[in-house]
């Protein structure tokens, strides 16, 4: 990606003041085929799970799929069609489950599928990119293998005389976040750990932000400090509670660790395990006429105990 074209878009795009509420499908609209997509949260914390839902549903293809940790979500997203390139630094359900069968087929299958980076150079990437400069400097993943899969540049740096790498910036097409509140004009309070919300927000050319309820301008003003994401960054905004069902947002609900097992479990017993995520969209994505009707598939019971757990007043 180019980023001066990159950042040119983000200097002349439309960032009045306005109403920016609308419904999923219109927001997932704004998503083009072959787009690169940065994903906010971390792992299983506060994942946009409605738009990539929904991104599925609609039938996306050979989408570069950028974020920190992938869960789960990569594996669906993979077999959907949906992702034609994971830009991690770990994709795996979790520790129990070990390094994600589905990924590991498609990357033996194309090795182009999947491109790996440390944790620090990837949030340097972002960081890079709402900076506005091309590359930013580091030690990270020097003298790794990564250095090399990756080819990135060394230099001397000119005031201490080490060596350092240049990490490339990224400017996503669409950055998909989610958080707790949010105004109508997209200002958005993320509590609870930022991940690498605000840095990709700021770099991205678009950005979808969902969240859990959307309150009056007058709320947001009241804890001005608490805003991470300016109303300026975002691009379209949709009330969607438990957005991130069944990963968790902190204060409002944990994940649903024993749905979160059941696929894990199945998917290691299962001798097609292609076949077996197919099964498991076809129930979750394809079936549900809306995003509650998906929700309804896990039980109130389910959703009444993670937000037990995690509730936080006054989140």
């Amino acid at each position: 990606m180019d980023y001066r074209k990159a950042r040119q878009e983000i200097v002349e795009k439309n960032k009045g003041i306005r109403d920016k509420r609308t419904t999923l499908e219109e927001a997932v609209s704004m998503i083009n085929d072959k787009d690169h997509v940065a994903v906010g949260g971390l792992q299983y914390t506060r994942t946009p799970m409605g738009v990539l839902w929904e991104i599925i549903r609609q039938k996306k293809q050979d989408i570069t799929f950028y974020k920190p940790l992938m869960s789960f979500e990569g594996d669906w997203l993979f077999v959907s069609g949906a992702m034609g390139k994971a830009v991690t630094s770990w994709f795996s359900g979790g520790v129990t489950w070990g390094v994600s069968k589905i990924m590991r087929t498609f990357a033996e299958r194309d090795p182009s599928t999947f491109e790996e980076w440390s944790l620090l150079g990837l949030s340097l990437r972002f960081k890079a990119g709402a900076m506005g400069i091309p590359c930013i400097p580091t030690k990270t993943m020097l003298g790794s293998d990564l250095e090399k899969i990756r080819g990135l540049k060394r230099f001397t740096c000119p005031y201490s005389g080490e060596e350092m790498l240049l990490i490339p910036a990224v400017n996503p097409d669409v950055a998909i976040i989610h958080s707790q509140i949010a105004d109508k004009y997209g200002n958005a309070q993320i509590f609870g750990p930022p991940c690498l919300d605000i840095e990709t927000a700021k770099a991205a050319s678009k950005v979808i932000l969902t969240t859990e309820q959307i309150v009056d301008n007058e709320h947001i003003r009241d804890a001005p400090n608490s805003t991470n994401i300016p109303f300026f960054c975002v691009d379209a905004v949709v009330e969607l509670p438990f957005g991130c069902y069944p990963h968790e947002c902190y204060g409002r609900y944990e994940p649903a660790y024993e749905k979160l097992g059941e696929y894990g479990q199945g998917l290691l017993k299962a001798e097609d395990k292609i076949g077996f995520v197919q099964e498991y969209l076809d129930k979750y994505f394809y079936q549900p006429a809306d995003f509650p009707e998906y929700l309804d598939l896990f039980g109130v019971r389910s959703l009444v105990e993670a937000t037990r757990r995690g509730r936080i007043w006054p989140l």
